[in-house]
């Protein structure tokens, strides 16, 4: 999912930024004491589990994990991913810094709304019931991360079109293997860690 330096045009680069700086920004006043080190954990996820990718084009296939952190987190994974994607292209090229800002909302705001959709979801009924809301809610951060993805390349430019639906296609299993991480994830922390969903995520 990440998109590399050059592949997108100016405005787009700039509404990334722009949108990315906010998100960061209202991610951080949604980020208390308590809620900092699952935002760490989560965010050391997804720096590892992202940095097995497979290169499609201007982007790649890798594994994100932004479901869970939006259902964990709300709008406090928008600092907590865009970490990891910092450190991702510091360290080892992944994206680039100047499409930062729209890797980071093509990843953070789907994680985001899937916390406003299903994270009240996933405290109340049994913990299997729970895991069930988990899973769809993995699977919709990934359907929302590849459409904004092939959002981002089809406004620049016509070109970049057959890559846009590549994008998208490519990304089918690993929506089905986000599902099944998130859902038996939440199961987990449903039995282990209640607590985790015992209130409602601030988004």
């Amino acid at each position: 999912m990440h998109i590399v330096d050059g592949a997108l045009s100016n405005p787009v680069v700039i509404a990334g930024a722009l949108a990315a700086a906010g998100g960061v920004a209202v991610g951080l006043r949604a980020l208390d004491l308590e809620r900092i080190p699952t935002a760490g954990v989560l965010s050391a996820s997804f720096f590892v589990a992202s940095l097995i990718h497979v290169p499609i084009g201007p982007s790649s296939v890798h594994l994100v994990l932004n479901g869970l952190a939006g259902l964990l987190l709300g709008w406090a994974a928008f600092p907590a991913l865009f970490v990891g994607l910092l450190l991702q292209t510091v360290f080892f090229g992944f994206g680039g810094l100047t499409v930062l800002g729209v890797n980071a909302v093509n990843i953070a705001l789907p994680a985001v709304l899937v916390g406003l959709l299903f994270g009240r979801l996933i405290g109340r009924g049994t913990a299997v019931q729970g895991a069930v809301w988990g899973a769809l809610g993995g699977a919709c951060a990934i359907a929302v991360t590849t459409a904004m993805v092939a959002l981002s390349l089809a406004l620049s430019g016509d070109e970049f079109l057959p890559a846009a639906r590549l994008v998208f296609v490519a990304h089918i299993p690993v929506m089905v293997i986000e599902a099944a991480l998130t859902g038996f994830a939440v199961l987990l922390s449903r039995k282990v860690k209640p607590e985790l969903f015992a209130r409602e995520v601030s988004v």
